[in-house]
């Protein structure tokens, strides 16, 4: 089987993945080079596609039409869908706790309205619905005035994309966030993600803007739990298993898991923190090939 895992031109050879390359015997590809004949491979796997979110257009376009010459993983419908956060509105509806959220379209801009209707956080974070990592992204204190918080929204929205704006949870701070891995729909491992977003600093830029503190952590069952959830949603929404899925989940104020997001098109999967998991990456992609 030919496989191509596709990447940025910035890190042309992945991010801590080669082993799965070598496992499976695969060509690293920059998604938007055009002098890859993607046809020519079996499959395409996307990974670190980590400059995908400021031409998510060309992106979407770039999928649907690998797609049409060859297998790709994870399919272009998902790549859609989860490359603009306001997926997030789906998931209560499914009756998946998640981090309430507001989304601002340009026009819209954030005011005390935005606030009363998260209920007055202490805190919030702004960032755009079409973001990588914690690129555009910031948290405020409230009390401080909505001034720096206002500016970066209109920021956003001078780039055509819509700003979301979410409570700051406090948990965040001392228990910070759990990602749980999920391949061909399996639970594989998971790990913990220290804060990074300081109140009142600059928004960050660029793709290596955030940095926290990576660990092994043992889910709790109520995060395995509503981790296993979601995996089974997406599966009926989706129609099938997802090559790979990270749920990002936080403590919400009543101590119970929220999620913050759902990483299905270029996460870190964090393969070295588990010996197994790049054999399970790898054998769930053969799978899904099939």
């Amino acid at each position: 089987m030919r496989v191509a895992i596709a990447t940025c031109a910035e890190i042309p050879t992945g991010f801590q993945e080669d082993d799965l390359a070598e496992d499976l015997g695969a060509t690293w590809a920059v998604w938007d080079d055009p002098s890859v004949a993607w046809e020519r491979f079996d499959l395409v796997v996307v990974r670190s596609v980590w400059d995908a979110d400021q031409r998510r257009d060309e992106f979407v376009k770039w999928t649907r039409r690998v797609a049409e010459g060859t297998r790709l993983l994870n399919p272009p419908e998902v790549l859609e869908w989860n490359t603009d956060k306001r997926y997030l509105a789906e998931l209560p509806a499914a009756g998946l706790p998640t981090v309430t959220t507001r989304f601002l379209a340009p026009g819209h801009p954030l005011g005390a309205d935005v606030l009363h209707a998260l209920q007055d956080p202490v805190e919030i974070v702004v960032k755009p619905a079409q973001s990588a990592g914690s690129r555009d992204t910031a948290r405020y204190v409230t009390s401080d005035g909505l001034d720096g918080a206002a500016a970066l929204t209109a920021r956003i929205h001078g780039t055509g994309k819509v700003a979301m704006v979410q409570p700051y949870l406090a948990s965040v701070d001392t228990h910070g966030e759990t990602a749980l891995l999920y391949f061909g729909g399996a639970y594989s491992h998971a790990i913990g993600k220290g804060q990074i977003l300081e109140a009142g600093a600059e928004p960050f830029t660029g793709m290596d803007a955030a940095d926290p503190v990576i660990s092994v952590r043992v889910p709790s069952y109520a995060q395995r739990q509503l981790g296993d959830r979601v995996i089974t949603w997406l599966v009926q929404r989706f129609g099938a298993p997802l090559a790979y899925a990270r749920v990002d989940l936080v403590e919400g104020p009543d101590g119970r898991p929220v999620i913050i997001e759902l990483e299905l098109t270029e996460p870190q999967l964090y393969l070295p923190f588990d010996a197994r998991a790049t054999g399970r990456l790898a054998s769930a992609i053969r799978a899904l090939a099939r």
